[in-house]
């Protein structure tokens, strides 16, 4: 079982950050690991509200493993947000919630991710890069949003407060994600 949270400030409109996670189709494009990227089952539930199915490809080294999830995608508040569900795959529990609230220099990005995979050797080999490898995959976002937006601000995203929690049952960090 792994946890993590992590809170960045982006020079970017939380709109521009919601739709860029939003758009999982492209996730192929930028997120390295991820090969391919299926999506079925598009529906509008209300004004600003919709939902997919989407089967990721993924490939790490020696590993390749196809998942699904639910992604709902909600722009109808304060808040816009994106959040992901375990449909199936090799884990025994997948979630994560991206947030994008306004913020004086842009937006206020939070991104938690819950999972355990079935297989305890996958859980403990990937546990073991856990954290390098959700700080990889906000910096795959990163990268995509400042090739796609201008910045709002001359403020760096390095010189905001940010701030990152992993939690391990084991007690131990991990040394140095998963995609949505």
């Amino acid at each position: 079982m792994a946890q993590h949270h992590v809170e960045r400030v982006l020079p970017y409109t939380p709109m521009q950050l919601y739709t860029l996670v939003g758009d999982v189709r492209r996730y192929p494009e930028f997120v390295p690991w991820i090969t391919s990227m299926r999506v079925w089952n598009e529906h509008v539930e209300r004004e600003g509200v919709s939902t997919l199915d989407a089967e990721a490809t993924v490939g790490f080294s020696f590993l390749r493993e196809k998942f699904a999830t639910r992604v709902r995608r909600d722009s109808s508040g304060d808040v816009e947000k994106v959040e992901v569900s375990l449909l199936a795959g090799p884990f025994r529990r997948l979630s994560n919630r991206w947030t994008f609230a306004p913020h004086p220099v842009g937006t206020l990005l939070k991104f938690d991710i819950d999972f355990e995979f079935r297989s305890k050797m996958l859980d403990m080999m990937l546990q073991a890069n856990f954290d390098r490898a959700v700080a990889k995959l906000i910096a795959c976002f990163e990268s995509r949003a400042m090739a796609l937006y201008p910045p709002l601000t001359a403020a760096r995203p390095a010189a905001a407060p940010a701030s990152e929690t992993s939690a391990f049952p084991s007690g131990e960090p991990a040394a140095g994600s998963a995609p949505a």
